[in-house]
């Protein structure tokens, strides 16, 4: 019995007095048959559930027990529903669910929910850019059910060299950064992360996955995100801001920006970080009328050879 149906079917019978296996079916768009057949699963798994024979009869919970969604509140509940909407960033069987789930919803929430459902646009374009239709990587849901269950995996790994492996991974979790998917696990030879669209095979074991006790994915995956960042522009440049350019220095540079204090003639210093002393001489050069680099004198000097072109090409 799929876990959404479960729960949809739990909540649609605390929420009426009785059902029928029709309304069931039609409610979790099943068959007939499948609605009686979950109907049945229920009440083998212990809830107590009990069918009613004749005119008028259906399925009950024992002592008619209702409840207004396990305590949620109304704004949780809109909360929960915002990533239900078809532009969403949510995989289609977590806005399927969801979407489900509506129709069990106490009835002065169910409108609201439905509302939440379609109130949000996710665009991972930016302004000018082409659009390009992102698909799931083929190995996702196998990563993701065996983070879910705790096991460990034999992953079949192809690195950005081109080079095939196989280890065993203690899946820790699983993160989406862009338009792709990482997975975050323990190795023989440390924390690795793995790109999604890279694994080749999973094979789930029998072995429980040993995860640390104060793991924290997020916390992990901003260590690992800032690390990934500082080996992609190793190079520091120091330099100093009149204060009406730092939102420009922002805007251009984002988290590879650092403020610092201002100094005597009241501009700012500030440290970009960079690949190389071109490539952030090229970046810095249209900045001028904002920023002078104070170092490396590397920068400084392709600073200075882009103004002398500038100067020999358009006086």
């Amino acid at each position: 019995m799929r876990a959404d149906r479960l729960m949809a079917l739990l909540l649609l019978l605390q929420r009426r007095e009785h059902v029928t296996a029709a309304e069931v079916a039609r409610e979790l768009e099943v068959s007939e048959r499948t609605a009686r057949r979950d109907l049945d699963a229920l009440g083998t798994a212990g809830v107590p559930v009990y069918s009613v024979q004749g005119r008028g009869g259906g399925w009950r919970l024992v002592g008619g027990a209702r409840t207004d969604l396990t305590g949620l509140t109304a704004p949780e509940v809109r909360a929960l529903f915002l990533v239900a909407g078809p532009a969403s960033a949510a995989t289609p069987a977590v806005r399927s669910a969801l979407r489900k789930l509506v129709r069990a919803l106490p009835e002065p929430f169910r409108d609201q929910a439905e509302a939440a459902s379609s109130s949000v646009v996710v665009d991972p374009r930016g302004w000018g850019s082409t659009h390009v239709e992102h698909r799931a990587p083929r190995h996702l849901d196998a990563v993701q059910d065996a983070v879910v269950r705790g096991v460990q995996v034999r992953l079949g790994y192809v690195d950005a060299a081109g080079a095939a492996s196989t280890r065993t991974v203690h899946p820790l979790g699983v993160v989406a950064q862009g338009a792709s998917w990482y997975l975050v696990g323990d190795t023989a030879a440390g924390r690795r992360t793995f790109r999604v669209d890279r694994v080749s095979t999973v094979e789930p074991t029998d072995d429980p996955v040993q995860r640390p006790a104060d793991f924290d994915l997020a916390t992990a995956w901003r260590a690992i995100a800032d690390d990934v960042d500082r080996r992609r522009t190793p190079l520091a440049v120091r330099a100093l801001c009149t204060p009406d350019g730092l939102d420009v220095l922002r805007i251009g540079f984002g988290g590879r920006l650092d403020v610092g204090r201002a100094v005597a003639d009241g501009r700012v210093e500030v440290v970009v970080r960079g690949r190389d002393a071109r490539t952030v001489a090229g970046e810095l050069a249209g900045l001028v009328g904002w920023v002078e680099v104070v170092d490396p004198p590397e920068v400084r000097e392709h600073l200075a050879a882009t103004g002398a072109a500038l100067v020999a090409r358009y006086r």
